[in-house]
């Protein structure tokens, strides 16, 4: 709930004060995140100091806050002191449960269970056996391969686990864990497999994990286990991907949602039946054949993924819709194991629409795109998209594991345990580039200044809350806080800034980074503030959320739209992409996104201006943008904000900033500014409003960044792959516009067609496609004597006549 009504809330509170004292207050106990008759449950009512008495006791804080959706992570309740004899059940969702304990100190722990989706999961906390669950609060479920290493147990030299069977391949497996997570002194081992049953995408397509058998038991918590693991026989041999669970070994065999260690999942060839490890490669070839005859039978998926941006600088621009795949990331050393040739590869952050497939694409250190029909390193799409995809829990959509069964095992079926790789790559071919289409990007800093999806650039200093960008597409909403900036000498500057930036799309979550009251930056989820102590990416309703180390914030929303935000010199900075089904369908202080900068300045009752107005009159464009209280995304959770911004004006109509700074060769500063700033009009103005070289330096780069974005996200043209010919070769496999291919034929073959194809601004090749024709033997002759000169011919012709001769005699 909004903490909107906070003038209804506050007249209530202010007259209800008396039944306060009187004990007549309300209670938080199943009403965590209302705001009541006579005081607040909300996150929000801390920094206000309205909570009800019991908030504490009912609305849980909890550490960890995360875990894998693997579940059997203990994690506590830090508020809340309990009975040692009381009975705690945990319930996630309002229908899993699990056991939960109070430890020696009154502190409660709840066991996180195995989920089949990634997010924030409720959960509920009982004292009396489940009777009643007054106490709640929320769970972060994380895909398994996003937890740290220290939470799994590790398969020590895991290829050597993955390949076991195969050639040169065998002796000891070990496997280590931290032994202090497991409160025991003995601990069983087991192995778990996944499965997907039912008819293919129909409402009875189920997944499940299953425990399969116990691999070691009532074994000594010492962190280690070693093992020459054996062929399994009947059933087991059908699991073929799986993972490790270690428990206290005082636990039932496949008891659920109990404290554990998971392992990675992998491939389980080192507990494959035995006629893998008498002949790997024609068991692994059959695999892959009945893989390959069973995606006949499934739908299509590669005509609804999204195409790959068409070089690495779009790919790595692109933020609303790609990101960077931790198997081969640039950033990292370009560790690129299962694409050889590529320095970075970037996934599509939403699944496909019908299906939930996945895309990804990959790139070469010059920047072009690495297809599977020139390179195994190439890029391969997803029929199940690693990352899952809302609403999760029923496949091909549950995070990480359906990826692994449609895209992985099969990957080691024909690739890795057999040489059958083309089988793959007929079922995963990368997607070239030819309808790919860059996002639009516009950008505010510094002063702020303000450069819309069109180009048009300007200054707009008001102080207020106004709209940056709406949309009737998707109901996305972007609004802007401003605030005054601080002179060195503590006062007031005529100018101001980006302090606060809130959004929203659809009935998607709703994100706010702002600047704290002590100049801290924050990410507010649903007006919590978050902690990216923990994670760094998180999977929320209707959006993706990220941060970088260094605070750099992006949201991408289900639509594709992207939305960056940084901390930059006291100010925000911030930059919206949006792909190109936008067009026409935006309005805000960032224009009308349409390749039309003179139709930017339209007001909110839709009326327009010129592009050459002045700053008085683009002043007067800005304010018609500020928000309403019943519009607002904000959080208002201080008396400052309440006193600005909720009970003030929106846009502050007594703030006159300085429209034009004056550059008086007088001024110490101006001489630094110039040296600094050069040519570039916001960092000047900034440096002059706010007489801070820091601020302008902020400015510089936030607008160099911006142009080098909009640089990178130009549209480049494609012309498609195009084949070598048969028998012959290709020089080059890039396809953009202006490439040139040269074709060449082996000896023995002849060229007809075009030698060389260029690629066009039509995004058609020049030329007819090249083959290369057995040449006859009378042209043998010919190109031997081309060789070899009128000697050769001479030689030739006198073999000729003896080879006729032996014929006439031999007649």
């Amino acid at each position: 709930m909004k903490f909107i009504g906070l003038d209804v809330s506050f007249l209530i509170l202010s007259t209800l004060t008396a039944l306060w004292n009187a004990g007549a207050q309300d209670s938080c106990a199943d009403r965590c995140g209302e705001l009541l008759g006579t005081c607040s449950c909300q996150v929000t009512c801390q920094s206000l100091g309205i909570c009800c008495s019991d908030y504490k006791e009912f609305c849980l804080q909890i550490s960890p806050y995360s875990g894998s959706l693997m579940g059997g992570k203990d994690f506590l309740i830090n508020n809340t002191a309990f009975k040692a004899s009381s009975v705690l059940k945990c319930r996630f969702k309002q229908q899993i449960m699990t056991s939960g304990y109070v430890d020696n100190d009154g502190k409660a722990h709840c066991i996180s269970p195995l989920l089949y989706e990634t997010g924030f999961i409720p959960f509920e906390v009982s004292t009396n056996n489940g009777s009643t669950f007054p106490y709640s609060g929320t769970w972060l479920s994380v895909h398994h391969n996003k937890v740290s290493d220290g939470e799994k147990c590790t398969l020590v030299n895991e290829t050597k686990w993955q390949y076991y069977g195969t050639p040169s391949t065998g002796g000891n497996l070990t496997l280590t864990w931290t032994h202090q997570t497991l409160a025991a002194t003995h601990v069983n081992i087991e192995v778990w497999g996944y499965q997907e049953t039912g008819d293919s995408y129909s409402e009875n397509w189920m997944a499940e994990w299953k425990y399969l058998y116990t691999l070691a038991r009532e074994i000594p918590n010492t962190g280690k286990y070693s093992f020459i693991p054996v062929p399994t026989e009947g059933n087991y041999s059908a699991w073929h991907f799986g993972i490790l669970r270690i428990i206290p070994s005082k636990y039932l065999d496949g008891q659920s949602n109990i404290l554990s260690i998971w392992s990675s999942e992998h491939a389980l060839a080192w507990h494959l039946e035995k006629d893998f490890r008498n002949d790997p490669n024609a068991w692994a070839t059959a695999k892959c054949i009945e893989w390959d005859r069973k995606e006949e039978l499934l739908p299509n998926f590669l005509e609804e993924i999204i195409d790959c941006p068409c070089t690495l600088a779009q790919a790595r621009a692109d933020t609303g819709r790609f990101h960077t795949d931790y198997g081969c990331d640039i950033e990292k050393g370009s560790v690129c194991t299962y694409h050889p040739g590529a320095v970075h590869c970037v996934r599509a952050i939403q699944a496909s629409p019908q299906y939930g497939a996945g895309q990804q694409c990959c790139y070469d250190s010059t920047g072009t795109q690495i297809l599977t029909h020139d390179s195994t390193g190439g890029s391969t799409p997803d029929r199940g998209h690693d990352w899952g995809s809302a609403p999760f829990l029923k496949p091909p959509r549950i995070p990480g594991f359906s990826h692994w069964l449609y895209d992985v095992i099969s990957f080691y079926y024909c690739c890795l345990w057999s040489d059958n790789c083309d089988f793959y790559m007929k079922r995963r071919p990368s997607s070239d580039c030819r309808t790919y289409r860059p996002p639009r990007a516009a950008s505010a800093f510094g002063d702020p200044h303000f450069l819309t999806f069109d180009g048009l650039n300007f200054t707009f200093n008001g102080l207020g809350e106004y709209t940056l960008v709406e949309s009737d597409l998707t109901s996305l909403r972007v609004q802007g806080r401003t605030q005054q900036a601080h002179l060195s000498n503590g006062t007031w500057a005529q100018g101001t800034g980006l302090s606060a930036v809130a959004m929203q799309e659809n009935n998607s979550d709703v994100i706010e980074v702002r600047y704290s009251e002590d100049l801290n930056l924050e990410v507010l989820l649903n007006q919590r503030v978050l902690s990216f102590s923990e994670q760094t990416w998180m999977d929320l309703k209707g959006l993706f959320l990220y941060s970088t180390p260094d605070q750099n914030i992006t949201v991408m929303f289900s639509s594709g739209a992207g939305v960056e935000i940084r901390g930059s010199g006291g100010f925000l900075t911030l930059t919206v992409l949006l792909p190109e089904k936008f067009i026409n369908h935006t309005r805000g202080l960032f224009g009308v996104m349409n390749g039309n900068p003179e139709d930017d300045y339209t007001f909110k009752n839709k009326t327009t201006m010129s592009v050459h107005s002045s700053p008085q009159q683009v002043f007067e464009f800005g304010a018609s943008w500020a928000i309403e209280n019943g519009t607002s995304l904000f959080t208002y959770d201080t008396e400052f904000l309440l006193n600005s911004f909720f009970y003030g004006e929106k846009h502050n109509a007594s703030f006159l900033p300085v429209f034009t700074p004056n550059e008086d060769p007088a001024d110490p500063l101006v001489k630094d500014m110039l040296s600094l700033c050069g040519s570039d009009p916001f960092c000047r103005f900034d440096v002059l409003t706010t007489r801070s070289l820091q601020v302008g330096s902020s400015t510089r780069l936030s607008h160099q960044n911006h142009k080098l974005l909009v640089e990178h996200l130009k549209p480049v043209i494609s012309c498609g792959w195009l084949e070598h010919p048969t028998n012959g070769k290709k020089n080059d496999t890039n396809y953009l516009l202006g490439t040139t291919i040269n074709f060449t034929c082996n000896v023995g073959y002849e060229l007809t067609g075009s030698q060389e194809r260029t690629c066009q601004v039509s995004g058609a090749w020049s030329g007819d496609t090249p083959q290369c024709r057995p040449v006859t033997a009378i042209k043998q002759v010919i190109i031997i004597g081309s060789v070899f000169g009128i000697v050769g011919l001479a030689v030739l012709a006198r073999l000729g006549y003896l080879c006729r001769k032996q014929s006439v005699h031999k007649k």
